[in-house]
């Protein structure tokens, strides 16, 4: 009589686990002590678990910072689906782009980490952020230029476009690099899921009333000219 009829699902079952518990301690250890000061043994203690299994699921300490670093929150190229379809309105677009921004701040804590994470990658760069910036911020930047000059009924991009995506996509970072303010001055707005969905939605009229602006203000030049 076998003893366990699944015996290879519970085992992968397991080693997911033993891997998603070295990735939030790994997390946790580098937001708080960053890359140089975070040892794989320090990490390998906040688990629970040993060395070796870092070396079997990551290879070494390089490995599993860039796990915590890309895997808990994705990448911003990974977003780019949710608002860049040409059948979409201005509205779904703005939609489905915020909301990449507020789901994952219904996560609590973790997403606390990977912001501070974040931030000590700016100011203690190991070259994740700058690869980051080159493949993942750039493209997901130019394919909200492009939705926002279809929109506009542009067909070249200029200045003020680009301008318009970085105002757009500051709404929502702001989310993130300024909890703390945020936490102090109104932590209602962002306290609960309900309340990131009324976010959400604000963010779109804000959204969509800055690319009107923006149309108001092409239109009230083009007539002087």
């Amino acid at each position: 009589m076998l003893e366990n009829p699944h015996p290879l699902s519970q085992q992968t079952h397991e080693s997911s686990d033993s891997r998603q518990r070295l990735l939030h301690a790994a997390l946790r250890c580098f937001a708080e002590h960053g890359f140089e000061k975070t040892s794989t043994r320090m990490i390998a203690e906040a688990a629970q678990a040993n060395v070796a299994a870092i070396r079997y699921y990551f290879g070494d300490k390089a490995g599993i910072y860039r796990a915590a670093f890309v895997e808990p929150m994705g990448q911003p190229q990974d977003d780019i689906q949710l608002f860049d379809d040409p059948k979409l309105s201005l509205e779904q677009a703005l939609q489905g782009l915020y909301s990449g921004f507020i789901e994952p701040l219904k996560r609590g804590e973790l997403v606390q980490q990977c912001t501070k994470l974040h931030m000590r990658e700016m100011v203690e760069p190991t070259g994740l952020w700058k690869e980051e910036i080159d493949h993942g911020i750039a493209p997901y930047h130019q394919a909200l230029v492009k939705v926002l000059c279809r929109h506009l009924q542009i067909t070249e991009e200029d200045d003020d476009v680009h301008r318009l995506a970085i105002c757009i996509v500051a709404q929502a970072v702001f989310l993130y690099m300024g909890r703390e303010v945020l936490q102090a001055v109104r932590p209602r707005l962002v306290d609960s899921p309900a309340a990131l969905d009324v976010m959400c939605e604000r963010l779109v009229q804000y959204a969509l009333a800055l690319v009107q602006a923006e149309q108001l203000r092409r239109h009230t030049e083009g007539t002087k000219k």
